[in-house]
């Protein structure tokens, strides 16, 4: 069974820097492609930034575009998401997703597993 565990979140003010894990256990780490999602109060879950199996391949959210950086170690079996140059609308649960054998997916719906989520809050 696979299992996506995220930590990391936390209360930053805006400007400020956070960096959001996720351990994934079970299956075949280095062959998931892996998403980052966030979804705001009263708002759809939206797509943020993907990496591929490998790691050499990377997509993102325009409006995170230059601020926010993913990356893996497959060697932990970790996905990261680098948040920089923090702002208030950034807040959000923050979702990590796996996808066995894709590529650089953006749909929710593309991806087979999720974690359960970690709250990052930006303070203005």
């Amino acid at each position: 069974q696979v299992q996506l565990v995220e930590s990391g979140g936390g209360l930053v003010q805006a400007g400020g820097s956070l960096r959001v894990s996720c351990a994934v256990s079970g299956g075949t780490f280095s062959s998931y492609a892996m998403g980052w999602f966030r979804q705001a109060p009263g708002m759809d879950r939206d797509f943020v930034a993907a990496i591929s199996w490998s790691g050499d391949s990377t997509y993102y959210k325009d409006s995170v575009k230059g601020r926010f950086t993913i990356s893996r170690d497959n060697a932990k079996n970790t996905v990261y998401l680098q948040m920089n140059s923090l702002k208030p609308e950034d807040t959000a649960v923050y979702y990590c997703a796996a996808r066995p054998f894709g590529g650089l997916e953006y749909l929710l719906s593309d991806y087979d597993y999720w974690g359960q989520g970690t709250q990052v809050t930006v303070s203005s």
